[in-house]
């Protein structure tokens, strides 16, 4: 096991600057999720870290030991930082078994073949794979490749594991499946991991913690699911993570309106330290999540509901709002208490939990 942390880093791709002075560290025996828009850096993160390519400056600490630094002129070639990698694609080799697929790395360190044999017995059996030694990949289903490919790692490093959108090719099931067993093998195992992934609610379910990179490649928050969904640091963040609305208001002497279609509806009291700071006006935007809008017949706030859809855990609506159309998720368990609302119903709205952000200009 061991931590990991990025110190001041920056790349640059020719004039493009992928990430500056990026820094981030990740504990050991935890299981670390990055996640982020298309191009905010999230590979060239991990190929920096695994030594794949080189930053421009800064430094990277496995553990202990320095495995790069621009100042001190470090540069630990790949096959020594101790990483097991698993790819997308799984990258296993079509010609060998699933047990020369394995060993292949130990062989590499050129190990005793007692010991060859017992790390990649246990790593087979960790993944449920040592009834499969013999088969080729064109045998083994995606799920298993996978497997597959996560054994070979483990033996790769007891230390760290980056594993990198490693279960966006397998179906619902076998994603669920995987997620679980990635969670049992690091908690019998203790590994450090990194998981890079498009799939938020994957990231949720796994993680220990999240860190969040915003599209500039700067890192805007990391820290368990709990903090990332109820304490967004920023817009960017209450954005990109799960589904949110967010609605135009502006605060008056006597409470918030919203200011939508022309109109200034009341709709609550709000206390200062709700509010960011030094904002033109005291015009913003207010970010509320579907599951924290509530149906009260009571609330004068009042909107049309336009679609209605049960999801079986959950029902999703959408509102028509003043013109404004906003979505709304009810438990199910929720819903079997309340009336039935249906398309067309006129319904009144609740707004719990919001964040205010300084009103974005309107094109």
């Amino acid at each position: 096991m061991a931590h990991i942390r990025f110190d001041s880093i920056t790349f640059r791709y020719g004039q493009h600057t992928v990430f500056e002075d990026f820094s981030l560290t990740v504990e050991e025996s935890q299981i670390v999720g990055i996640v982020g828009p298309s191009g905010c850096g999230k590979t060239t993160l991990l190929r920096c870290l695994c030594g794949f390519i080189k930053p421009e400056k800064g430094d990277i600490f496995i553990g202990d030991a320095c495995v790069f630094s621009a100042k001190k002129r470090v540069n630990v070639a790949p096959e020594r930082r101790n990483i097991g990698v698993v790819f997308q694609d799984y990258a296993v080799w079509p010609h060998m078994t699933v047990w020369e697929n394995v060993v292949y790395p130990l062989r590499k360190k050129k190990l005793a073949k007692d010991e060859i044999a017992c790390k990649a017995e246990f790593a087979l059996q960790q993944v449920r794979m040592e009834n499969y030694k013999n088969h080729v990949p064109s045998q083994l289903s995606g799920g298993q490749q996978q497997r597959v490919a996560l054994a070979r790692a483990l033996v790769s490093s007891d230390d760290v594991i980056v594993l990198d959108e490693p279960i966006t090719n397998l179906d619902a099931k076998l994603r669920e499946e995987m997620l679980v067993e990635i969670r049992q093998i690091q908690q019998n195992i203790g590994t450090t991991i990194i998981y890079i992934t498009h799939d938020q609610q994957a990231a949720l379910q796994l993680c220990d913690k999240i860190a969040v990179m915003n599209p500039s490649g700067a890192l805007s928050q990391i820290g368990t699911d709990e903090d990332i969904i109820l304490a967004p640091a920023d817009k960017f963040v209450f954005t990109f993570i799960g589904v949110s609305n967010f609605i135009p208001v502006k605060k008056k002497t006597d409470g918030m309106y919203f200011q939508i279609n022309g109109k200034d509806i009341r709709y609550a009291d709000v206390h200062e330290d709700e509010l960011p700071h030094n904002v033109a006006n005291g015009e913003y935007d207010m970010g509320i999540r579907p599951s924290d809008i509530v149906f009260d017949d009571a609330s004068p706030v009042r909107g049309t509901i336009t679609s209605a859809s049960f999801l079986g855990s959950e029902s999703t609506y959408f509102v028509d709002f003043e013109g404004q159309e906003i979505r709304v998720e009810q438990s199910t368990l929720d819903m079997l208490k309340s009336r039935e609302h249906v398309v067309g119903d006129s319904a009144g709205l609740l707004f719990v939990r919001p964040k205010y952000y300084a009103r974005e200009k309107r094109v």
